[in-house]
């Protein structure tokens, strides 16, 4: 295991990454059609293909997702995502037309510098594109790349995490996150993570939580946008969860909803109403569904990958190349 998204086999990864921008996308694509549905718990979502994820709806699997900054200009991402797609024949054909269906969310990293004057129309839709030619099934990188690239938190730079684990019944869950929270994945202003508990082998430093008993100033509201802080807040926190297990569209929800609360243990202020906090979910095993007792285990593992993911991706992170960015985790404790 590579403590990866990789670690599901049957799909690839890829990153766009511009620094001049502050911005990137990345593209994850499967063999086969998955399984596939999301929860959306953030007060102000940006995304594209959700509703025919929810269980009443006729979609069935999906061919791949893409996950960006940009804000709502950064939508653009999924129809470049599509059209490699499409160049390889994925998707499903209509009429003699091949339709692949990429849902995607997006972050809000407007305003985190970098030039944003792209002229008429932006860049995403080629990032997207990019992205998917660059996927991989082996190793890919994590931080300041693809839709982690312009993320930051309130005290340090945000970025893009990755986590796997193998559960008691035999099936393997992976997650793939972008860290872009209104809140604070830190405890107060120190280096320890609130997703502590759940690290694995040193992945975000091995630090534990705080020696001492945790204070009112570590449980105090570090968030971007109060009504102290004059800037607009770059927002939001989204991510893939994927399991090798075969299940039904409405057990893949409930698997999108156990990653939220992942989301929730690693960010001290997550599902705030500027954040559009959205997990999607995919399956790819084949066969019968699992049984809800097998279910609770792989929800029980999404939560934890969750977690860990986010805490791995603000760890890993590199601050942006602009006087006045954000310092990186280890600028401030590395």
């Amino acid at each position: 295991m590579r403590n990866l998204l990789t670690d599901i086999p049957g799909l690839i990864v890829g990153h766009a990454t511009d620094l001049a921008l502050g911005s990137g996308v990345t593209a994850i694509l499967f063999d086969e059609p998955a399984t596939a549905s999301v929860s959306i718990l953030g007060g102000a979502p940006g995304s594209r293909d959700t509703a025919l994820l929810e269980p009443e709806m006729t979609a069935g699997g999906v061919d791949g997702f893409a996950l960006g900054g940009g804000s709502c200009f950064g939508l653009d991402a999924a129809g470049g995502v599509q059209a490699w797609a499409r160049e390889q024949k994925r998707g499903a054909v209509f009429g003699g037309v091949q339709v692949p269906v990429i849902p995607q969310a997006i972050v809000f990293d407007l305003t985190n510098g970098g030039d944003k004057n792209w002229g008429r129309f932006s860049p995403y839709r080629e990032m997207g594109y990019a992205a998917a030619e660059a996927a991989t099934d082996g190793a890919f990188a994590l931080g300041t790349v693809g839709g982690g690239t312009g993320a930051t938190t309130p005290l340090v730079k945000g970025g893009l995490g990755s986590a796997s684990m193998e559960t008691r019944a035999g099936y393997k869950v992976a997650v793939i996150t972008v860290a872009n929270p209104v809140g604070n994945p830190l405890v107060g202003q120190g280096p320890h993570f609130w997703a502590a508990p759940f690290e694995q082998g040193g992945e975000f430093g091995g630090l534990g939580f705080p020696s001492h008993a945790l204070s009112a100033e570590d449980l105090k509201l570090r968030a971007k946008g109060l009504p102290d802080d004059p800037n607009p807040p770059t927002a939001t926190t989204i991510g893939l969860v994927v399991t090798d297990a075969p299940l039904t569209k409405a057990q893949a929800k409930r698997l999108a909803i156990a990653a939220q609360d992942g989301l929730a243990r690693a960010v001290h202020g997550a599902h705030l109403p500027f954040d559009g906090d959205t997990m999607f979910s995919a399956a790819t095993g084949k066969g019968e569904a699992v049984s809800p007792q097998v279910l609770t285990v792989l929800c029980h593992a999404a939560m934890m990958v969750t977690a860990r993911s986010i805490a791995r991706g603000v760890f890993v992170a590199t601050a942006l190349p602009y006087p006045g960015a954000l310092p990186a985790w280890k600028n401030l404790f590395g």
